[in-house]
């Protein structure tokens, strides 16, 4: 008998779920964020505002000639764009993140982009389209993706959004078709590191690691090896044209890297200031890497890993809101704080008491989330239940860092480029990846539990009155799952009996004659309150699976009812730390409003002089949008300027501001009320000037150290191991230079000397792109007073050009074109192939989930 294949379905019919879910999500994240698309309003998010400064002198530039400014001297006297504002025009991947994220604006496209890549994945794995819903949920509204965007890390959070893409040819190149998978590979893996968060890719390719060991054993096993290594090579040939897309970028950061506080200290004794000054309020560089206890500072408690399950086990983020039924309110009100005072009180409350200093939120991904991934434990097929959960083990036990440093400083001082980055806590994002995609897998598992028996439910057959054993065995592994994370939220329950919900900050609070009793109540009642909250959403998600298995309703009912479960779960969470009271007014630029002092030193039309603001200088880049600051925000800035700080600037040497061309110092209000001052320093060398002296030092130490007791009006220091010198004084008589010309990657100078001299420019040095010409030809130059610039000079009028030309980004951005032109080549190729090929439903899921 010849059997016939059924048509395959009409194309539209095909493509419908998925146009379906799109806009699903276009309709959740317009909810979410009805502020910012119906209301005018947008995020006020910290680190935006920041970029904003330090990036504005280069979007200025940008704007006015078309051209790209390499280098700003808006931040810390001076360094490059590079990981500030720097456009690749080679990287053709924009218009691919364009067309991902359909116009939205950044932060509604942000989240509409995880939910979108989440689907992705589900769909290549073979899951049908409602359960990739329901996993497109559970990826995107984890707390952390709006907790992130709440703080304004925006790149954090389009890196983390393209990774699934990145999972998705992963796991279609091992377990289906080797070459969709390599393609879909390359490009998630192009759009993740186009993203410019390279710690997130890093996380990322921990778990991409995890799951090359687990398939090598496995392919080890099996007498597959070659075929292993076949398609590892596939998938390596992907990454190289990813990285290719965005090789620009990357050379260029890697470039940087040597010279910023990632890279190696030249200095071989720690700065003689406070602990609390060391950091110069955001960095503290030690050896080649970052400092251990910096890099550290944030590590998540072990026993605040439970906030996956519970999110408020630990209060929650650090400033957080009560309601005024609450202890805390009934205690203020008695102390007779009035209603409109107390109001604001509770909205800041700090209600957190876990280990880190400071926190916006845990990272929760979902009690459902959680009890569908234990059971992925027992029906996944072993190498992808292997894979995550050794991907979650080892994610969990990175982000506590310094509580379990047996681990942790092994993989600090050994594990290739772990030291170059910070907030440990940051790896919880393997787990939010690793968890979802487990119970995901698990939910489809269960949902075709019936489908051996489909033949038997069909109107006019006799219905089945028992279980079948692969149906009675899910029921069995299903109460495993609901029974062992509900217990473990009784167990959380328990032991938070025996905890006294005190937080280091008490002690500041006591002094205060803050109701402490009260507010620990309230952090005790938070935790019981999300206990039960956990507790009910397992077993309302586990009762409507087991209701399904006992074909009481259908497979999409359960598979809607978990979804909205899920939706609900997630949604009440993340509101806790992205809500409306996180949107304002009016867009990022129109908070830049100058203020009084600002306005005085505008006034002021020469090219360039310099402006420290003495509150909080490298915690803050206002300043930087109105003027060329000695301070700025950012976390990878020249290492021998964060050295100049803690040696020289924390210590209040003025000679060192002088050298920097400090013209202006805003001087923090003297009561409260009161404005900002402003100081002219009359003693600023400007932009350049001739020196008498040259103080001849051997090695960095003694550079640094020179700077404490010398005149830069007079004196350069110069370590002449690096830059020999044969000349010790010049005569300066006579001699004079002024700036000509400024641009913020090129500066024109002219000077008339009486005979040789030697100039000291009030610019930073930074070796690799800053070429000099004295009348049009190449001038060598070198570095003085640790962080500056200096160059002998022949005697007469001439003109001196400095100009930023690194080769890097040239070359960068070629590399890019090439690759970029290469890739799109080959999703056209990939998208002709999707619409034309059969499609197989379950295919992938069913090799992924069958035990």
């Amino acid at each position: 008998m010849t059997t016939v294949s059924p048509a395959p379905a009409p194309l539209w019919r095909r493509v419908l779920p998925h146009l379906l879910a799109v806009v699903f999500f276009l309709a959740l994240v317009a909810v979410y964020f009805a502020p910012i698309l119906f209301e005018g309003k947008s995020l006020a998010q910290h680190d935006i505002v920041q970029f904003q400064g330090g990036a504005h002198e280069a979007a200025q530039y940008r704007e006015v000639t078309g051209k790209e400014a390499l280098w700003t001297n808006s931040m810390f006297s001076g360094m490059p764009t590079y990981l500030i504002s720097t456009r690749f025009p080679g990287d053709l991947s924009i218009y691919l993140h364009q067309v991902f994220t359909l116009g939205l604006p950044a932060v509604v496209a942000n989240l509409f982009l995880t939910l979108l890549c989440g689907y992705v994945l589900f769909i290549a794995l073979g899951v049908r389209p409602l359960v990739a819903t329901v996993g497109a949920i559970a990826l995107g509204f984890t707390s952390y993706n709006l907790i992130i965007l709440a703080a304004g890390h925006n790149t954090k959070s389009l890196a983390l959004a393209y990774a699934p893409l990145v999972l998705a040819g992963l796991l279609v190149a091992f377990r289906r078709n080797k070459w969709l998978g390599a393609g879909l590979f390359a490009l998630g893996l192009t759009m993740n590191v186009r993203s410019n968060h390279l710690q997130i890719t890093y996380y990322l390719l921990l778990l991409v690691l995890v799951f090359g060991i687990v398939e090598l054993i496995a392919a080890v096993k099996e007498n597959r090896l070659k075929d292993f290594l076949t398609r590892t090579a596939l998938l390596g040939a992907a990454a190289l044209l990813a990285v290719g897309v965005s090789f620009g970028r990357l050379y260029t950061t890697a470039e940087y890297g040597k010279y910023s506080i990632r890279g190696k200290s030249e200095l071989t004794k720690a700065p003689p200031t406070a602990p609390g000054q060391a950091t110069a309020g955001e960095d503290a560089p030690s050896g080649s890497g970052l400092d251990r206890d910096y890099a550290f500072g944030w590590s998540y408690g072990v026993g605040e890993t439970i906030t996956l399950l519970i999110p408020n086990y630990y209060g929650g983020a650090s400033s957080g809101s009560l309601s005024e039924s609450s202890a805390t309110a009934q205690a203020l009100s008695g102390l007779g704080v009035p209603p409109v005072q107390l109001r604001e009180y509770l909205q800041q409350l700090p209600l957190y008491w876990g280990a880190q200093p400071i926190t916006s939120g845990p990272v929760y991904v979902g009690a459902i989330v959680c009890m569908l991934f234990v059971l992925g434990l027992f029906v996944a097929d072993r190498r992808t239940r292997t894979w995550l959960l050794v991907a979650t083990i080892v994610s969990i036990v990175l982000a506590w860092g310094k509580n379990f440093e047996t681990f942790n400083n092994l993989m600090f001082d050994y594990f290739p480029a772990y030291n170059k980055f910070r907030s440990v806590s940051m790896a919880l994002v393997i787990a939010q990846l690793a968890m979802p995609l487990l119970a995901v897998l698990a939910l489809a598992r269960v949902l075709r539990a019936r489908v051996a028996a489909s033949a038997a439910t069909r109107p006019g057959l006799p219905q089945p009155t028992a279980d079948t054993p692969e149906t009675a065995d899910l029921k069995r592994k299903l109460l495993y799952a609901v029974g062992g994370t509900i217990g473990l939220c009784v167990l959380a329950y328990l032991v938070g009996l025996g905890l006294d919900f005190s937080a280091p900050i008490d002690a500041q609070l006591q002094q205060q004659g803050f109701p402490l009793d009260a507010l620990r109540q309230d952090r005790a009642s938070l935790m019981h309150t999300d206990v039960l909250r956990s507790i009910l959403f397992i077993a309302f998600a586990g009762g409507a699976l087991w209701l399904f298995l006992q074909r009481k309703i259908t497979a999409t009912v359960a598979a809607a009812l978990v979804g909205v479960l899920t939706l609900i779960d997630l949604w009440g969470a993340d509101k806790r730390y992205l809500n409306d009271g996180n949107f304002q007014r009016g867009t990022v630029a129109q908070q830049f409003i100058p203020t009084t002092a600002d306005q005085q030193i505008l006034q002021d039309k020469d090219l360039s002089y310099r402006v420290f603001n003495l509150q909080a200088p490298f915690q803050e880049a206002n300043t930087s949008y109105f003027h060329k600051s000695i301070g700025g925000y950012h976390g990878a800035k020249l290492r021998r300027y964060q050295d100049l700080y803690e040696w020289q600037i924390a210590r209040n040497n003025i000679q060192v501001l002088n050298m920097l061309n400090t013209r202006y110092i805003i001087m923090p209000p003297q009561q409260a009320g009161q404005t900002e001052q402003v100081q002219r320093n009359p003693a600023a060398l400007g932009n350049a000037w001739f020196v008498s002296d040259i103080e001849k030092v051997q090695s960095p130490d003694q550079e640094i150290n020179a700077l404490s007791s010398f005149n830069p009006a007079t004196t350069a220091v110069v370590d002449v191991s690096k830059f020999p010198l044969a000349e010790k004084s010049y005569l300066t008589a006579g001699s004079t230079i002024k700036l000509t010309a400024y641009s913020p990657d090129e500066l024109k100078y002219t000077y008339n000397a009486t005979q040789p001299g030697f100039v000291v420019f009030s610019e930073i040095y930074y070796k690799d792109g800053w070429d000099a010409f004295i009348d049009g030809k190449p001038a060598p130059y070198v570095r003085a007073n640790y962080v500056l610039r200096a160059m002998q000079v022949p005697a007469g009028q001439h003109t001196i050009e400095f100009k930023f030309e690194p080769s890097e980004y040239s070359i960068g951005n070629t590399i890019s074109l090439i690759s970029s032109i290469l890739l799109l080549v080959l999703v056209v190729g990939g998208v002709v192939y999707a619409v034309r090929r059969q499609p197989v439903p379950d295919a992938v899921s069913d090799d992924l989930l069958m035990a």
